[in-house]
């Protein structure tokens, strides 16, 4: 109701507003009319006045020149190209005062215009042709015949009397020019009388529309308003006594349902809230439980960690001691056995180092590893690994082939020794799981998908690796079914230590199983270093 009531006013307004700007376009455009006729009437007038001045001055001068009195030639030329000028404008002037339509209601006017700017041209220019012929009086001859020759000249053109001419068409000028400019101010007037009206009526609708949506407004705005502050307050039983079937009604009755809505919806929160607290308290509980039980679960992981650590140190202890020994002892051969017993001295070392490595694990610190970033030769610490695999793959009849590495091919950043541990671990993890009499094939290649590393894989012809176990063997301790079953021993360290070693030179290791198309399962273990320098083809 109010919506329609409302669109019709704001209809109304907009019709007034669009009525009094095409009366405003129509004003203007009729004193820009009047504007121009006036300024035409106007500028013919000053024509007709400018050219009797100018033709008096070309007679003072043909007089002076006729007695002798002097009289500059190019004076003369001078005001009789301003006559000619001045009538040139003059007919423009005529033809756009006919089509302004100046003098319409005199059907005499334009015509007798026309004819009197005809007959001064003619006389402008038997007047040139005269006064350039013009000579100077004998001192003898009479001076009333140089004058009546003079008057002839300036006063007569085609039988008419020019000075009667020119005064009539003044007189005529100057009256249209008072003509227009009358009509001009009745113009003015009448736009005036227009505008007022129309900004008065204009002025009376929107005060009386305002006038009556304020009455009509007031009493549904105040009760929305107070039902709007009360639902604000708390108070949802409340409701907006609002019954009619205008669109306040409609929002009242949106309100009230609103606050129903509302009224029920606390209610059923209240019960849920005190529901929630309670399963609140179960889950507590139950998260309690589960913290316990995680922390005797990392007890139990670090005291295996500990215990990997002890367990390996005795060993090494006991070689390092025995090989320090042999090298000292007088009774063998020392070129015979130092060389060896030098590497299970480097060897004991590099076990001491993967020890610490363990503790660092146990004490959740595996990423602070301290490495000595230098740029490192690849073919080095691989041939070490390659070195000290072979003793292990040797007592399994166990064959390691290796793709030779010229130096200097393959240069990384990172730590010898860390590399020589890094390869270690995929060689060693390879002939664990391998079957008797196996082989093992290192190659390596530079990568087609990421330009600036290289590829080592580490392939066996092993037990290999279930599909769904693929994604764990990275976890701490953890070990597949099928690494169970083939080699009982194992923490299920191996693996997590080779991705933490190669994280740290900015690296990956990744596994696929089964390795290739053979149909024996096997494990492919790649790992991907950054280069510095290198080149040359995959091996």
């Amino acid at each position: 109701m109010f919506r329609r009531r409302l669109s019709l006013v704001l209809i109304l307004l907009a019709a007034t507003v669009v009525l009094q700007g095409v009366a405003a376009v129509f004003a203007l455009h009729e004193a820009e009319r009047q504007v121009v006729r006036g300024r035409i009437a106007s500028d013919i007038h000053q024509g007709f006045v400018q050219l009797l001045a100018t033709k008096q001055r070309l007679r003072s001068w043909v007089t002076q020149h006729k007695i002798g009195a002097g009289g500059d030639p190019d004076e003369r030329t001078a005001l009789l190209r301003k006559m000619q000028k001045t009538l040139a404008d003059l007919v423009a002037l005529a033809n756009a005062a006919e089509a302004a339509g100046l003098g319409s209601a005199d059907a005499s006017e334009h015509p007798a215009r026309i004819d009197a700017l005809r007959v001064l041209g003619q006389s402008v220019e038997t007047l040139g042709s005269a006064v350039g012929q013009l000579s100077t009086l004998p001192p003898d001859a009479p001076v009333r015949q140089g004058w009546d020759a003079l008057s002839e000249l300036f006063d007569r053109a085609e039988g008419q009397d020019l000075r009667e001419l020119i005064s009539r068409s003044i007189a005529r000028e100057a009256a249209a020019m008072q003509r227009e400019r009358t009509a001009a101010d009745v113009t003015l007037a009448r736009i005036g009388t227009l505008w007022i009206g129309m900004a008065l009526v204009l002025a009376l609708l929107a005060l009386g529309a305002t006038l009556y949506f304020a009455r009509a407004l007031r009493r549904p705005i105040d009760a929305l308003v107070a039902g709007a502050q009360r639902l604000r307050q708390g108070h949802l039983e409340h409701r907006v006594p609002l019954d009619g079937h205008d669109e306040f009604s409609d929002v009242a009755r949106s309100m009230n349902a609103m606050a129903e809505a509302l009224e029920k919806h606390g209610q059923r929160e209240s019960r849920q809230r005190h529901q929630l607290e309670e399963q609140v308290r179960e889950r507590t509980g139950a998260l309690q439980d589960a913290n316990v039980a995680l922390q005797r679960t990392d007890v139990r992981r670090r005291q295996l960690l500990a215990d990997i650590s002890h367990e390996l140190r005795t060993p090494t202890t006991a070689i390092r001691g025995e090989a320090e020994v042999t090298l000292r002892g007088p009774d063998r051969p020392a070129a015979e056995y130092r060389e060896a017993l030098q590497r299970i001295v480097d060897t004991s070392r590099q076990l001491g180092s993967v020890i610490d490595d363990l503790l660092a694990m146990a004490r959740s610190d595996m990423e602070s590893l301290s490495l000595a970033r230098e740029p490192v030769d690849l073919a080095d610490p691989l041939r070490e690994a390659l070195y000290q695999a072979s003793a292990l793959a040797g007592g399994n009849y166990i064959t390691i082939k290796c793709a030779p590495i010229e130096r200097g091919i393959l240069v990384v950043k990172g730590d010898a020794q860390r590399l020589a541990q890094l390869f270690l671990l995929l060689l060693d993890n390879a002939v664990r799981y391998s079957h008797r009499g196996g082989r093992v094939y290192v190659d390596w290649a530079l990568s087609a998908d990421q330009p600036g590393m290289v590829e080592v894989a580490v392939t066996d012809q092993g037990i290999g690796i279930p599909k769904d176990e693929l994604p764990q063997v990275f976890d701490r301790h953890f070990r597949g079914s099928a690494a169970r079953l083939h080699r009982a021993a194992g923490s299920g360290l191996g693996l997590p230590i080779a991705r933490t070693l190669a994280a740290a030179h900015e690296g990956s290791v990744e596994l696929q199983s089964p390795a290739s198309n053979d149909p024996r399962p096997g494990t492919r273990a790649v790992l991907r270093l950054p280069l510095i320098q290198g080149g040359g083809q995959a091996a």
